[in-house]
């Protein structure tokens, strides 16, 4: 169950941000984005140069200028900082209130032992790991840890936002709990397993407040970019100052500090933060958190994905799909049999059974069962069926059906064996019907493959992303289901030995490898994978091998996952492609205008005929800091993912954003200039 993300500007958060967005003029805050540290500088000399020009009889450059140029430079810095704020602030109401429920929480600590130890009432933030503690129902489990006593029901709504309870018990893959669920039923001894600071509603409370977010490699190379792309334009800058005196068109400080802002990279540089939070809080509306941007972003890089077959790519449970009967029996007669057989067998393979004859035989599912014993599956038998008016009807394995049918002194046909091998090439499960010393037929079970999912692979396959399913079947069935689910490559009789090496295998080509998991045995192989999705109601050591958590527990999330991580790449690399293309527009834009009184010659260049040199930088300025404003919806929301090609990708990110980011230029700074000299300002 996905979260609908916090209206981005509503209210109460766009106040909330216009604060933050001052509190962040810090410079050691700001310092953190290089681009905008300069703008900041800039900003404060632009501010004293306007101070020293109110006191100045005679100063360099009319003060309405000055003024204008510097109060939109501060709002190109608020303007970026507001991007940030808001997007840090998306999840701030979810983080409080689970500040509030870890506050509030105590926890009643065992001491002396889980064995006749007694209780004392401790708050649940001085718990430590190893600590034992007792949560009876209406109780509030203090922190994560593992059931080591008991089994209760638990409301996990208020960590995974479904809901419907889950059962929480000691032993296997249901033991593991998360601090800030509630118990509704029985009694339950949890093991603590985090320390405090260190557990995953901890986590989980810095994640949606960006307070944990790591640069990725990819953002520390974009950030390198920026800062040489602003060395080079600061240098072009400078070396004006000279030219322009040489040329006898000097040019004030105030001009050459709005131009440098102009030029450098300002708008991806003012997004950046922003993209990566946003980035991080698009998968947290999905349910998923990951412990840092570098999962979000290597799961947009993911070259192979390992989902396994059961629960991801069929449904989870063999269905009922076909009655075959054997040669002289009515199917009539057999729907009767299965149907009667499988009437108290509660598996869903039996339930499936009877709503298939009760479909397809209704007739055949109206049977008087008074006075019918029923005989459950065993592991022994492998058989369950009914004892009912003299008939001895039972349903199972093949081999066994047929060593129970000649145990009353039968003779099943070879041509039930050989029923059952087509099913079996088919992918399919046989289960052979008998009635007494008759052999009647064979059920076709068969594991059903999710609606949708083989369009799904074919969007991987389009992005080049390699799809194989693991499951533990055998290399028969498996063959089958891959066929019909279109993955590119299976895995069959898997192992955690034969999963770890698979990852292996790809990583030592080169190769980004994704995979889910929820079980202890899944540990080893979620730590090796560059992006390991943990289920949130498997094992401790599960999530914490992994560096996702799916609260969910639904393994095909893995697919949205790797979607989330391409919209942050395309969304990074688009407005990248955008911010570069616009500093060269307004470059080419502006120069003209600046010293087309100096050189008349270079007049023709000035293609937009702007008023003046003044009113050239100043539309320029207010351009570069409404712009950010306009792509903050975009850089919160993400460029919209298509499954494309690498190539095709690019073409169109240099169409609409390398292409745009040059036409905008032009068309906004006109306007601005328009609009400038409609109110005589220039």
């Amino acid at each position: 169950m996905s979260r609908p993300a916090p209206s981005v500007f509503g209210r109460d958060a766009a106040l909330r941000a216009i604060r933050e967005s001052f509190v962040k003029l810090d410079p050691r805050l700001v310092a953190r984005n290089p681009v905008m540290f300069v703008v900041e500088v800039g900003c404060v000399v632009t501010t004293a140069l306007w101070v020293r020009d109110l006191a100045a009889t005679a100063p360099d450059t009319p003060l309405w200028f000055s003024g204008l140029v510097t109060l939109w430079l501060w709002f190109t810095v608020l303007f970026a900082n507001f991007a940030e704020a808001v997007a840090e602030g998306r999840g701030r109401a979810q983080a409080e209130a689970l500040r509030k429920t870890r506050r509030d929480t105590t926890a009643r600590r065992l001491v002396g032992g889980v064995s006749g130890g007694r209780e004392e009432e401790v708050p649940a933030s001085v718990l430590r790991r190893g600590d034992v503690v007792v949560v009876v129902a209406g109780m509030t489990i203090p922190g994560d840890g593992d059931v080591v006593e008991g089994i209760a029901s638990v409301d996990e709504s208020a960590i995974t936002g479904e809901s419907a309870p889950v059962i929480r018990e000691s032993g296997g893959d249901r033991s593991a709990v998360t601090g800030g669920t509630r118990v509704l039923s029985d009694r339950i001894l949890v093991r603590i397993s985090a320390d405090p600071g260190q557990s995953f509603l901890d986590r989980m409370i810095a994640l949606v407040e960006g307070a944990a977010r790591q640069k990725t490699p990819n953002e520390i190379a974009l950030h390198i970019l920026l800062v040489g792309l602003t060395i080079v334009f600061l240098f072009v800058c400078v070396t004006l100052v000279p030219f322009a005196i040489y040329s006898g068109a000097p040019i004030s400080t105030i001009a050459v500090v709005a131009l440098l802002v102009c030029l450098i990279p300002t708008t991806i540089g003012g997004l950046l933060s922003a993209i990566g939070i946003a980035g991080m809080d698009r998968l947290l509306a999905k349910n998923v958190v990951a412990t840092s941007g570098r999962a979000v972003e290597a799961a947009g890089d993911v070259d192979t994905l390992l989902l396994d077959k059961t629960g991801t790519i069929t449904l989870g449970n063999r269905m009922a799909v076909e009655l075959l009967p054997l040669p002289g029996v009515d199917v009539t007669e057999l729907a009767a049999a299965a149907g009667i057989a499988s009437a108290a067998d509660e598996t869903p393979e039996g339930r499936s059974i009877v709503a298939l004859v009760t479909k397809m035989f209704p007739a055949a599912a109206a049977a008087d069962l008074r006075g019918a014993v029923f005989v459950p599956f065993t592991a022994q038998t492998r058989m369950s069926g009914c004892d009912i008016h003299d008939r001895v009807l039972r349903k199972g394995a093949v081999d066994a059906v047929r060593r129970h049918v000649a145990t009353l002194g039968g003779n099943a046909p070879a041509s039930l064996g050989e029923i059952a091998d087509r099913i079996g090439d088919q992918g399919g499960t046989p289960l052979a019907v008998c009635d007494g010393t008759r052999a009647l037929g064979v059920i076709h079970l068969k594991d059903i493959v999710k609606t949708g999912i083989r369009e799904r692979f074919s969007r991987f396959r389009a992005m080049g992303i390699r799809t194989v399913m693991v499951t533990g079947d055998n290399p028969r069935t498996a063959a089958v289901i891959a066929r019909e689910a279109g993955v590119d490559d299976f895995l069959a009789e898997a192992t955690p030995e034969r999963k770890l090496e698979l990852i292996r295998a790809e990583q030592a080509k080169g190769k980004l490898v994704a995979m889910t998991g929820d079980g202890t045995n899944d540990a080893p192989a979620l730590a090796q994978a560059d992006v390991g999705v943990a289920m949130n109601t498997g094992t401790q050591a599960a999530k914490e091998a992994g560096n996702m958590v799916d609260l969910d527990s639904d393994p095909t999330k893995l697919l949205e996952i790797v979607e989330v991580g391409k919209q942050l790449l395309m969304t990074r690399g688009s407005l990248t492609t955008f911010s570069i293309s616009n500093d060269v527009a307004k470059y080419f834009a502006i120069l003209p205008a600046l010293f087309a009184i100096a050189f008349p010659e270079i007049s023709p260049l000035n293609v937009m005929g702007l008023a003046s040199p003044l009113s050239a930088i100043l539309s320029a300025v207010i351009f570069n800091a409404l712009i950010i404003v306009v792509l903050i919806p975009l850089a919160l929301r993400g460029v919209k993912y298509r499954p494309l090609g690498a190539a095709a990708l690019f073409r169109r990110s240099m169409l609409i954003y390398g292409l745009g980011g040059i036409v905008a230029p032009f068309a906004g700074i006109k306007l601005i200039d328009m609009g400038l000299a409609a109110v005589g300002l220039v």
